[in-house]
């Protein structure tokens, strides 16, 4: 070994010692029984099986699981468990150790939560299925019995999310969208807010860097101004508790730059546009326990008398918890300076729940015995992870279904319902009777033919209202109808009707794969799985069982176009993958197909660069396609899919549709570069509304027309009222049109709001 190595080796050593030294600290300050020597062993372990292996950073693979157990242990407050099961949770996958090592060395809990934090093979989506999904359910599986794999698994893609820079463009849209419609809701489920925040702004970051660093500059620029408004808004209240004696601290909140983002996406505005950037927390320490939650709403008493408060936005957390544990008391006021400002109060226990999650639960409760540091009690919890067992049950043959039905339990927001003997229940918020039906019990599910809600008879689909009281009506002679799959919003609900129309329709569909079979021998063809997706294919239907399902309801009478389908007379046009039925994104696209011999769509060859990004320009752009989910052009952050077919989609990054993808089916992300030089023409169509007014529609096509020099393909417009809304489609080189023209639109007299339809 040479100089230089020598050198290297003890940089390394420094740097992992001091690593691990930091965490023993941390861990010593904190409450947990002390178990110093368990740590330690498990640190050493993992190191030596670690030993020689580099980030792709260049540091030492053994930082990675120091840093996912100091998150572990400080940020979210685990014990000596959690923190050896998060030093060794990479051993069993990358070395040659098994989980019967761990055990056998470490006892049987950290070996399940090893264990459940360990990548699988293969599985029950089959070949096609994404290892993501899979990967995910066997996690929720451990969770299910024992909540640190989680909690592990979230510091693990926390560190993850904080060292991706080291990672390629695609690997980066895989994990940052992983992380976003996954992670993030997970994090927000358990209470763990900070967490949360900071993965949704990581992701952010990495998925659309030139929109974070605009907002990044746009909140250091208004810092000074939110400062000033603060200090004027907080001194009369400040003047007006210190009489009452509470013993309390006032902070600033600002929103983080994900939900800033989000909040102009969703409503169409700009970041100055955006009045709820500041929010105000006011965390007492409360005389006595038992009393918190009355002097929250003294406090809000006090601080109404000096500004009005929005009737509307009046939010009681304290009476009725998140099933996150969150409690406080939220109140809108009117501030002198004309905005409306949130003020969340709460107490320094609810803060460090909001903060912490249902970690700090445990800080709170009698006794330190570290075993029992997870207990039953937790009846909020152990409902949601019923749920998630339940459909853990009955998994949905599709990874992104499987991935949907979960996150359906991750996003939603409460309503509180009473049953008739008056137990309150917690729904999701568009929550129906039927979910309501369905989250009592299966049966009364299965059979329900209405309810009274407040003692009035409503339907299935009725919406319920928090404060409802609901009794549920069946009969046993109704069943499950297809239709009620639209009825419900529910994770339980959608994965019960799902699984009882499933089993209702291997019935049917074994039927039309009998009428196939018995087809293909009558007109001398050899029944093969390739020829039934090919018939599937001609008909529309995505897989073969939709196909069995479609005969199996004589909604499909095999023929003789089938036969000349199978025995390849059916001519497609060329360059496209079914007709002209393909979506091209830019105008004239059918008889540039025709006069480009290029148009044929790419087909990924076996070796492929999925690193490199790829390149679309005026030349290849026919190549891919672009389904009508989103509709990307020129300048939009993009990506690409690698479809069944080996052909290329594009989407934009921030699509509902690439989410899902970049979740359930990571591997086949590629990223996505424009080298479009104004050739083209792509549609774009923005909304405008307003005030109605002589000549204002001659100005909006004046500046349009005239000043930028842009056709208008369609122009809609409607006034009632003295307002009026619509709709222009116009043709645009790119992203940068559309900016400048929004942008000039605004300089227009009496019109209100512009915004682009995606």
């Amino acid at each position: 070994m040479d100089e230089e190595d020598i050198k290297r080796e003890e940089a390394d050593d420094a740097l992992i010692n001091g690593a691990f030294q930091k965490l023993l600290d941390d861990y010593s300050a904190s409450r947990h029984r002390k178990k110093i020597d368990l740590i330690t062993k498990a640190f050493n372990f993992a190191r030596q099986a670690h030993k020689g292996v580099r980030r792709l950073s260049g540091e030492p693979y053994i930082m990675h699981p120091i840093a996912v157990a100091q998150i572990a242990c400080s940020e979210i407050g685990l014990g000596s468990t959690s923190i050896c099961s998060a030093l060794l949770h990479d051993v069993v996958e990358d070395t040659e150790y098994t989980v019967e090592d761990i055990e056998n060395l470490f006892g049987t809990k950290i070996a399940q939560i090893v264990d459940g934090l360990t990548k699988i093979s293969g599985g029950i989506f089959g070949e096609q299925a994404s290892a993501q999904a899979e990967n995910f359910k066997k996690l929720l599986l451990t969770m299910s019995d024992d909540i640190r794999v989680i909690l592990i698994k979230i510091a693990d893609r926390l560190h993850n999310m904080r060292t991706l820079d080291s990672q390629p463009a695609n690997k980066q849209y895989k994990i940052a969208g992983e992380t976003l419609y996954i992670y993030a809701p997970l994090a927000h489920r358990l209470g763990l807010y900070k967490i949360k925040s900071e993965l949704e702004n990581l992701s952010f970051k990495f998925e659309h860097p030139e929109e974070y660093a605009s907002i990044e500059q746009k909140l250091a620029m208004t810092q000074a101004q939110r400062h000033e408004l603060f200090d004027q808004f907080t001194k009369p209240i400040e003047d007006a508790l210190k009489p009452m004696g509470i013993k309390y601290q006032i902070k600033e909140r600002i929103k983080t730059p994900y939900s800033i983002w989000n909040k102009m996406q969703n409503k169409h505005v700009t970041f100055e546009e955006i009045y709820d950037i500041l929010a105000v927390r006011i965390i007492f320490t409360p005389k006595a326990r038992e009393e918190e939650v009355n002097e929250c709403f003294n406090i809000y008493v006090a601080i109404s008398k000096i500004y009005k408060s929005h009737p509307d936005r009046l939010r009681d957390w304290l009476n009725h918890p998140k099933t996150n544990g969150y409690q406080a008391l939220h109140v809108t006021l009117m501030s002198k300076q004309g905005h409306w400002i949130e003020v969340q109060i709460r107490s320094d226990r609810m803060d460090e729940i909001a903060e912490q999650g249902l970690a700090a639960h445990w800080k709170y409760k009698e006794g330190d015995n570290e075993e029992e540091e997870y207990t039953e009690d937790e009846a909020e919890l152990n409902e949601w992870l019923r749920t998630i067992k339940e459909i853990l049950d009955d998994p949905q043959p599709d990874a992104m279904d499987f991935l949907d039905s979960i996150k359906l339990n991750l996003f939603a927001s409460e309503i509180f319902v009473f049953t008739p003997k008056g137990e309150i229940k917690t729904m999701p918020t568009g929550s129906t009777a039927l979910d309501f039906a369905f989250s009592i019990h299966t049966f009364l599910g299965t059979h329900c033919i209405g309810a009274k809600v407040n003692h009035k008879l409503v339907p299935l689909s009725h919406k319920l209202q928090s404060g409802d009281q609901v009794e549920i009506l069946s009969s046993k002679s109704q069943h499950v109808q297809p239709d009620w799959i639209n009825f419900v919003s529910s994770a339980k609900a959608k994965g019960k009707i799902q699984a009882i129309l499933r089993r209702d329709n291997r019935e049917v569909q074994k039927v039309g794969e009998e009428k196939l079979k018995a087809w293909m021998a009558k007109n001398g063809k050899e029944y093969a799985l390739n020829a039934v997706d090919q018939l599937a294919e001609y008909h529309d239907y995505k897989n073969r069982d939709d196909f069995f399902l479609a005969l199996g309801a004589n909604n499909v009478l095999l023929g003789d176009k089938d036969l000349d389908e199978l025995n390849g007379k059916h001519k497609k046009s060329q360059g496209s993958s079914g007709g002209w039925r393909r979506y091209v994104p830019f105008v004239k696209a059918k008889k540039q197909i025709e006069q480009n011999p290029e148009a044929q769509l790419f087909v990924v060859p076996e070796k492929f660069n999925r690193k490199k990004p790829l390149y679309i320009s005026e030349k290849t752009i026919l190549q891919y396609k672009f389904p009508t989910c989103c509709h990307p052009i020129p300048g939009d952050d993009a990506l690409g899919y690698i479809d069944n077919k080996c052909q290329i989609e594009i989407h934009k990054r921030n699509c509902p549709v690439a989410a899902k993808l970049k979740s359930g089916f990571g591997n086949r992300i590629l990223d996505v570069k424009w080298d479009m030089h104004k050739e083209l023409f792509f549609v774009a169509t923005i909304r405008i509304s307003g005030i109605d007014r002589v000549g204002m529609l001659n100005d909006v096509t004046q500046v349009i027309s005239s000043q930028m020099n842009v056709n208008i393909r369609n122009l809609n417009i409607t006034c009632e009222d003295g307002m009026f809304d619509g709709t222009l489609e116009l043709r645009v080189h790119d992203r940068d049109d559309v900016k400048s023209i929004i942008k000039n639109l605004k300089q227009v007299a009496d019109l209100k709001e512009i915004s682009e339809i995606t």
